[in-house]
């Protein structure tokens, strides 16, 4: 009898994975939800944020005050644009709240509103995520006739919203990002 010999690999020198997801959280709940996805290697895949001013801006301490910081899709940003947009077609129980569309991740606030007609079990926000990362990188490389090129990190992050000041703190956020671009903590 031949007996094959096995190399157990012990795990207790590798890195353990923090699990980013709440235990035991039902992530199909209605409620709000800040997520954050991140490109591959932070690559600046979706545009860049220049700078310009606010219209009729006519001295110098008011153009100051009124500078307005946006961000410049590439073709990149407008497929993710897009299929932000096209989440609420594919899930009519989400509606996108906020988001922004940063050179190198992307900040959605969304809620989900109601149990779906039909849908059992009901998609959870990874589901959501996961769709929108895959239809979004197909489409991505589609243009730039490449295949198996990765976007986005295999994870993402997210916040359950639980009151009304951590709303209005994540719409800010979302709203202040691209003013905010050279101290964010993504900025390439």
């Amino acid at each position: 009898m031949n007996v094959e010999k096995r190399h157990i690999i012990k795990t207790d020198n590798l890195p353990q994975r923090k699990h980013p997801r709440l235990k035991g959280y039902d992530y199909s709940e209605n409620g709000y939800y800040f997520i954050t996805i991140c490109t591959d290697n932070m690559k600046c895949y979706f545009g860049s944020v220049g700078r310009g001013l606010a219209p009729a801006a006519s001295n110098e301490e008011y153009a100051k005050v009124f500078e307005i910081f946006k961000v410049k899709l590439s073709v990149y940003g407008k497929i993710a644009d897009t299929q932000i947009e096209q989440l609420v077609f594919r899930y009519p129980f989400i509606c996108i709240e906020n988001y922004v569309i940063m050179p190198n991740h992307i900040h959605i606030l969304l809620s989900l509103n109601e149990k779906s007609a039909g849908a059992c079990p009901r998609p959870t926000i990874m589901d959501i995520i996961c769709s929108f990362k895959s239809i979004t990188t197909r489409l991505c490389n589609q243009v730039s006739n490449i295949s198996g090129r990765k976007i986005f990190q295999t994870s993402f992050y997210e916040k359950i919203i639980r009151n009304e000041k951590s709303l209005q703190n994540a719409w800010q956020y979302i709203d202040e990002n691209p003013r905010k671009w050279k101290n964010d903590q993504y900025y390439k």
